[in-house]
Parts: structure tokens; C-alpha cells; sequence
């Protein structure tokens, strides 16, 4: 696959005080627009993300729509490993169809984890796994760190995990790489087969201006919700990752995004705690990490360039750069990006010789990526 847009960097850049969050695990607001971080608790912290990873599973499905590979109007088969798909889910049975957009809303407003099986199946060769370890590329390639993606819908799995800094930089992307899509996130209720469900995000109906995302929960992760909001010309992102029950997550993402538009309007500086509070163990097996990226600076420059890995000590980039400038006749660089890693670029390119340029990379054996 390969991504044409891609987000800056959340500048999680300050000094860390202590603070006692008892009630839930992690927590963080951002402004949107900037992806200034005003407020993070435990928002590196390793947990379950449980049902927001249906976040990343429609990504996908928007980027599929976004290049044509789906249309919203297509249907797509259901299985007998999605049929069999651990409640909660719509209960579709083997061998039905699904619209693409009811299999979209489903997502947003049920969670239904049968029909985010489905959409991992037809989109990535009827294989679930293969479609996982999709998700954690490209997870990689919009600059999520630490997560890790074992399935399709967040259901339980020791190294199925991410970060309240991951998730908001996740529907951060959502909403600036896909915004025409952006409406599925809001809808409060929906019919289906005569059955009437309802979003289980209750900022949407009361709290001024919320228009999104998403709920999650197992026993291992406890109650999640990420919420956005927009008021006085302001867009914001709250993220709570393990909530004691419901009306914490809520109660929590209220007080969030308050102050967060309380600091916006008054110019306070952020603010970053880390509370020593149990957490899940570590990925058992390291993540390779191959991307990297940072909006502004792609801005700044202007054009197309292509992207050679992001690494996390000079002499890994050096030997890549040595790589595409001996093997490609490029003229790379390496650009540090801000969070301890090492980019090997090569920019200032047109769309074509970009892509080109990354044709004669892959043909080598040398990974990479088209950025703009």
C-alpha cells in the first residue's frame, strides 16, 4: 500500500511531573490543528486499546475508498470466521453481504467486531493476520511508535497494544487524511435489520460541539473513549485509556477537553504528568520500526519526496543513506525528527520522478515510501 499523506509528529516535548489518576490508566488532549499536546497523562504508557483499534481498521477502509479499491455502494461476503466473531457484533450469518457503508457506520457506532472482520477479509486477502500486520505498517508509516495490531477489532491479545499519544495521532490522520468520511464518527443512533443502535460516545449528545470518534472496552483494557470537539474557531482530541467504568471515561473526557480549550484561549503551557500506575507488559517480540514522519517539515519543503526508513541511531541511517545514494545515485539526507529517530530522505521531487524513484528503490530491495 502505499500512503500519500502523512501527519506531523505529536511534540510530547516537556518536562514530566507526578499526578494520581487512580480511575484511569492515561490520558491527553491536543489541538487538532496543530497537533499541539496540552495536557498528557501516562500518554506513553503501553495498554490494551481494545475496540479503538477499529479506528485503524477503517482507516484502511478509507484509504481503499480513497484509491478505488472499494466504493461505498460495493457489498462484501461474510464468513464463517466473521459469523463466528466474539460478541458484540451485528450477528451476521456466513455466506450474507454487507454494504460498505453500513459495514463503516457499524464500526463507528456499534463496534460490531463480526463486521470489522469482514472489512479485514475483503480488503486484505480473506485473511485476518495478513490484515493486522497491515495495520501495524501502516500504523509505522503515519508515525505511531508503539502500537502493535494482533487483529482486525481490539479484542483480547497480550501484544495488542498502543498509547493515548498513538491513538490521538491515529484519528488525528482520520480526520486530515479522510475528512469526507469524517461524518461516520458523529452518528448517534442507527437502524439496521429493523434493530436500532446507539453510539455509545454520549459527548455526542452532551457536549457543545462534539462531533466524534470512538469507544472501546474489554476486561483487560476497562472503558476507553477518544472524543473531539471543536468551539471558538479550536478543534480538540481527548484520549482516556482505561477507565474505571463508563461515566469515568466520560466524566474525564469532559474535564479534558474544558481545559484544553481553557488553556487554548488563555495561552497556558501544557502540562505533562506520569503517574506510576500498572500497566500491560511490553510487546513480547520488538516492533520493526521502518517509518517516520513529520508533516511540517514535509510542508516546508514543499513537493514530493521519498521516504528510505526512519531509524533510531546515526550509524543505521548512515548505512541506508550510503545504501540509496551509492546503489540509486540519489542525493539523501538525514533528517532527525524530533523524537529520537533518524529519517533518510530524499526530497524537492516531482510527483513523477518521485515514484519513479521509488520503483528503481523497490526493485533493489530497498523499502520506502512516496511522501508529499
Amino acid at each position: 500500500m502505499e500512503m500519500r499523506k502523512f501527519l506531523f509528529a505529536l511534540p510530547l516535548l516537556f518536562s514530566c511531573a507526578f499526578a494520581h489518576a487512580a480511575n484511569y490508566r492515561a490520558a491527553l488532549v491536543a489541538d487538532m490543528d496543530t497537533g499541539r499536546v496540552l495536557i498528557a497523562e501516562n500518554a506513553k504508557d503501553a495498554n490494551y486499546p481494545a475496540s479503538l483499534t477499529k479506528i485503524m481498521t477503517l482507516y484502511l477502509t478509507f484509504d481503499a475508498l480513497d484509491h478505488g479499491r472499494l466504493h461505498l455502494d460495493d457489498y462484501l461476503i461474510v464468513s464463517n470466521s466473521a459469523a463466528a466473531a466474539a460478541p458484540v457484533k451485528l450477528g451476521l450469518a456466513a455466506g450474507s453481504k454487507i454494504k460498505v457503508e453500513d459495514a463503516i457506520i457499524a464500526l463507528a457506532v456499534h463496534s460490531a467486531n463480526d463486521v470489522a472482520r469482514v472489512l479485514a477479509e475483503n480488503l486484505k486477502g480473506g485473511k485476518e493476520g495478513t490484515f493486522a500486520s497491515l495495520m501495524t505498517r501502516v500504523a509505522r508509516e503515519i508515525g505511531l511508535s508503539q502500537t502493535n495490531f494482533e487483529n482486525s477489532s481490539g479484542l483480547p491479545d497480550d501484544d495488542h497494544l498502543s498509547t493515548a499519544r498513538d491513538i490521538a495521532l491515529l484519528s488525528m490522520a482520520v480526520y486530515k487524511h479522510f475528512p469526507q468520511y469524517w461524518k461516520y464518527f458523529g452518528i448517534k443512533s442507527w437502524t439496521y435489520n429493523g434493530k436500532t443502535y446507539t453510539n455509545g460516545n454520549r459527548l455526542l449528545a452532551t457536549y457543545p460541539g462534539c462531533d466524534g470518534m470512538k469507544t472501546g472496552f474489554t476486561n483487560k483494557s476497562k472503558y476507553s473513549l477518544v472524543a473531539t470537539a471543536a468551539r471558538d474557531g479550536h478543534r480538540l482530541i481527548s484520549v482516556v485509556l482505561g477507565a474505571e467504568n463508563k461515566d469515568v471515561r466520560a466524566d474525564v473526557s469532559t474535564r479534558m477537553l474544558n481545559r484544553g480549550f481553557e488553556m487554548l484561549n488563555n495561552g497556558a503551557p501544557a502540562v505533562v504528568k506520569q503517574t506510576p500506575v500498572k500497566t500491560p507488559a511490553p510487546v513480547s517480540s520488538p516492533i520493526v520500526q521502518k517509518y517516520a514522519t513529520d508533516a511540517p517539515a514535509i510542508a516546508a519543503r514543499g513537493g514530493a519526496g521519498v521516504q528510505f526508513g526512519a531509524f533510531s541511531s546515526t550509524d543505521a541511517a548512515n548505512s541506508m543513506l550510503a545504501r540509496v545514494n551509492n546503489t540509486l545515485g540519489a542525493d539523501g539526507y538525514i533528517e532527525p525528527t524530533g523524537t529520537g529517530l533518524y529519517r533518510v530522505r530524499v526530497a524537492g521531487l516531482s510527483e513523477s520522478a518521485a515514484n519513479e524513484l521509488k520503483n528503481r528503490a523497490l526493485s533493489a530491495g530497498i523499502d520506502c515510501y512516496v511522501f508529499h
